[in-house]
C-alpha cells in the first residue's frame, strides 16, 4: 500500500513542501512506497515554490479510505484533516504546533512535535546523515518552507536552528536568501485572482475560545494595500464564510511582512472585544493595526480572549 503524506487543509508552503520532502525521504532512503498529496489548492507562494523547484503539483484529495496508511505533517489537529482521518492508519506525525488531541491511531506510532518554526526543519534533523542525500529540489523545498514559516526570520517563531539550516541550504544551492525570499513573498502577495471568500479561507485555521468558534485567517503580504483596498467587500464576505463554514465569527489579520505589523478587521462588537482584550488594542473603526503581530501560532491564537 502506498503511504500518503499530507499536511493541513488550505495548504501553505510548509504544508505543500514538507509532504514532498518526506515522501522523497520515505521512497528514496527508507524504501517505503510513499506519495505526497494535498488537502486543498496550494496558495500562490506554495504554487510558486512547486514550479520553481520543478515539482509536479501533488494530487488534491478530500478524503482518505479506511485503513489507508498516512503520515501527517505540519498539523495534529483533526479539524484540519479529512473527516475520516481516525479510520485511516496514521503511522507517523511530524509537526511544530501545539498538541490538540482528538486523533486516534490503530497502534503505537512515531510522533515528533518540536518547538521549531518549520516542519521541514524537524525533518532535516530526523533524516540524520541521510539528509546529505537530498537533491537540490528537495533542498529548495526545505529552504522555501523555512523562509515562508519564519517570514525570512522576522517571525517570533524563528529559532537559531531554523535560521542556521536556511543559511546552510542557501549556501549549498548558491542562492541569495534575501532575493529568493522577496520572490516568494511577491508570489504570496499576488492575490488579485482570488475571490473574497477564497482569500479568507486561503490560510486559516478553526479555533474555539470558551465555546465560541472562530476561523482565524491570516494573509501575509509585502503589499498590504492590495488587500486593505478590498476591506469593505471582505468584511461582508466574512459573515457569509462564517455561516457556510459553521463557525461563529471570522478573525482576519493582514500581516505586513516588511513593516512587521498586522491589520485586524473588526466587523462587529464581539470581534472588537476580542481585539481589545487579546491585544490591548484601542478600536475606533472597522480595523485596527497591531504593531509587532506576525505569527498566528505564537502571538494570535494563544492570546485570544472574549
Amino acid at each position: 500500500m502506498t503511504t500518503l503524506v499530507f499536511g493541513h487543509k488550505s495548504p501553505d508552503t510548509d504544508s505543500t513542501g514538507s509532504p514532498l520532502i518526506w515522501a522523497w525521504y520515505l521512497n528514496e532512503v527508507k524504501g517505503v512506497d510513499a506519495k505526497a498529496v494535498l488537502l486543498g489548492t496550494p496558495n500562490t507562494e506554495a504554487a510558486f515554490v512547486v514550479e520553481k523547484w520543478g515539482f509536479e503539483t501533488p494530487e488534491i484529495i478530500s478524503e482518505v479510505a479506511e485503513g489507508q496508511d498516512v503520515v501527517i505533517v505540519d498539523t495534529n489537529n483533526p479539524a484540519e484533516l479529512p473527516d475520516a482521518i481516525n479510520d485511516a492508519n496514521v503511522v507517523a506525525i511530524i509537526d511544530h504546533h501545539k498538541l490538540v488531541g482528538g486523533l486516534e491511531t490503530k497502534g503505537p506510532i512515531d510522533i515528533t512535535i518540536r518547538p521549531l518554526a518549520c516542519t521541514a526543519t524537524i525533518m532535516y534533523d530526523l533524516m540524520g546523515d541521510d539528509a546529505a542525500k537530498m537533491p537540490d529540489n528537495i533542498k529548495g523545498a526545505m529552504l522555501s518552507c523555512i523562509l515562508s514559516d519564519t517570514l525570512e526570520f522576522r517571525s517570533p517563531t524563528t529559532t537559531d536552528v531554523d535560521k542556521a539550516l536556511a543559511e546552510k541550504l542557501a549556501s549549498e544551492l548558491n542562492i541569495n536568501l534575501g532575493q529568493y525570499a522577496s520572490e516568494m513573498f511577491e508570489a504570496k502577495s499576488d492575490v488579485s485572482a482570488f475571490s473574497d471568500a477564497e482569500l479568507i479561507r486561503m490560510d486559516s485555521k478553526e479555533y474555539a475560545v470558551e465555546g465560541t468558534k472562530f476561523r482565524v485567517s491570516v494573509l501575509e503580504t509585502t503589499a498590504p494595500k492590495i488587500v486593505l483596498d478590498r476591506k469593505a467587500s471582505l468584511l461582508a464576505s466574512m459573515v457569509d464564510v462564517a455561516k457556510e463554514d459553521g463557525v461563529d465569527h471570522v478573525l482576519l489579520f493582514v500581516v505586513d511582512i516588511l513593516n512587521e505589523e498586522a491589520t485586524m478587521f473588526v466587523q462587529n462588537d464581539l470581534v472588537k472585544t476580542v481585539a481589545e482584550k487579546s491585544f490591548g488594542a484601542t478600536v475606533a473603526g472597522d480595523s485596527v493595526v497591531l504593531p509587532g503581530i506576525m505569527s498566528r501560532k505564537k502571538q494570535i491564537i494563544p492570546n485570544l480572549k472574549l
